[in-house]
């Protein structure tokens, strides 16, 4: 039989986030909430603090938010009317990959994250 050797993977490392404001209070109460050995999925935190919103619409809003561009400026830098932006940030339209692709472009991300 043969033996696991291989230890799981512990090493802590340090993470900085760039956030709004508004979700400051509650991203500190998370991580103090969070016990040593606890671990967490990126899908699990959606879930868990932007309940009902995919996770494109809310890596839309962070992308432009760190760009600090408004939507008016994110529509004209990309051509994409600024209704439809906020509509996207709201989860109430789809961004597809054409659009992706160039919000990707204006935001230095790739275009996967808005799919």
């Amino acid at each position: 039989m043969q033996v696991l050797t291989k230890k799981p993977h512990t090493d802590l490392v340090t993470l900085r986030f760039e956030v709004h404001p508004a979700n400051v209070e509650r991203i500190k109460r998370f991580v103090e909430s969070v016990e040593p050995g606890d671990g967490i999925t990126a899908a699990e935190f959606y879930d868990k603090h932007f309940t009902g919103q995919p996770p494109w619409s809310v890596a839309l809003r962070g992308y432009r938010y760190r760009e600090d561009l408004s939507q008016t400026e994110l529509a004209e830098l990309t051509g994409i009317p600024q209704r439809h932006i906020s509509e996207m940030e709201n989860g109430k339209r789809p961004i597809g990959k054409e659009r992706a692709k160039k919000l990707a472009e204006v935001l230095n991300t790739d275009y996967r994250v808005f799919l």
